[in-house]
């Protein structure tokens, strides 16, 4: 499990990397969906704090784990 809090400038810089998937408004459901990637991280956008062009809920992001984790580690330095 990866955890990360991030601000709104964070995550806009991950997700430029990383692109992410609107899923909705709930947690997604963890299945055996066809197509779907190993891996995967859940972005949350709290309501009320979606910055302007996001939709509040949860997003899927369909990346390598370890680059992920990359980019987090790079925001800190």
């Amino acid at each position: 499990m990866l955890r990360a809090v991030l601000s709104i400038h964070e995550c806009e810089r991950v997700v430029s990397q990383h692109p992410a998937t609107y899923v909705g408004d709930q947690f997604p459901k963890l299945g055996s969906e066809q197509g779907a990637a190993k891996d995967f991280a859940v972005l949350n956008l709290p309501t009320g704090e979606a910055p302007a062009g996001w939709r509040p809920g949860y997003y899927r992001l369909d990346s390598d784990l370890t680059k992920l984790n990359e980019s987090l580690l790079a925001l800190s330095r």
